[in-house]
């Protein structure tokens, strides 16, 4: 008996929150709660009943015990006033054993009435637990649905999150990759540079004249020279 009302009452008095974090689906997790409280409900109430049944004949056993020794003491003092204390002294001598009977029976009533008693609150409490848990389940569905939701918004949010990273990875990527280009055409213009700066010194030197021909021209330019000199 104890163990229905620890199931209810697990959930009744627990935080809602904690409850969420401990089931994977606290909606489905109520509605089988419901369907065992429910089931156990039908248990209790025809255990009730039957307990209420023994409770009744209990009572009735006293009750007509107690008539029984109502009745002879009433024959016993008859039997006085008549004179007759034999008579008299049966029946108070069956009064007694009434009497004995009597005391059994409101021994046994009494363990039966509580018994009852304690069945009867259970059945009142359970079936006031289901209510309330019937009223709190709506909410209980309404708070997981709300935080399944907010689980799918967390892992969109988390994946967004992810692509935010590989877009700024990919920018790394392009920055290194337009490094690397500026690098090469740096380089491509050195070695261009390079190459103009070996030919411009050839053409130079391709120009002047060789040591043969600089020694005719010096001899040309002076007896040109000495010529002038002689017609003056």
């Amino acid at each position: 008996m104890a163990g229905i009302f620890e199931r209810i009452g697990d959930i009744l008095s627990a935080n809602i929150n904690a409850m969420l974090d401990k089931a994977e689906d606290p909606g489905k997790m109520v509605d089988q709660y419901l369907r065992n409280a429910k089931e156990d409900l039908a248990e209790v109430r025809a255990n009730t009943a039957a307990v209420m049944a023994e409770e009744k004949r209990c009572k009735r056993i006293v009750d007509e015990t107690q008539a029984e020794v109502n009745e002879l003491m009433a024959y016993a003092e008859k039997a006085v006033m008549a004179g007759n204390d034999a008579d008299a002294t049966t029946f108070l001598t069956k009064k007694q054993q009434a009497e004995t009977r009597l005391a059994e029976a409101q021994r046994t009533y009494a363990t039966a009435k509580g018994h009852a008693d304690q069945m009867r609150a259970a059945h009142n409490k359970l079936v006031s637990d289901i209510e309330a848990l019937e009223a709190r389940k709506a909410n209980i569905k309404a708070t997981a649905a709300v935080a399944k939701t907010q689980k799918t918004i967390n892992k969109m949010t988390a994946g967004a999150a992810g692509a935010s990273g590989a877009l700024e990875a990919f920018d790394r990527m392009a920055d290194k990759a337009q490094a690397q280009l500026d690098a090469a055409q740096a380089e491509a213009e050195l070695v261009g540079n390079a190459g103009d700066s070996t030919e411009d010194l050839k053409a130079k030197y391709d120009g002047v004249a060789s040591p043969s021909v600089a020694a005719e021209l010096a001899a040309l330019k002076a007896k040109m020279a000495d010529g002038g000199q002689g017609e003056a």
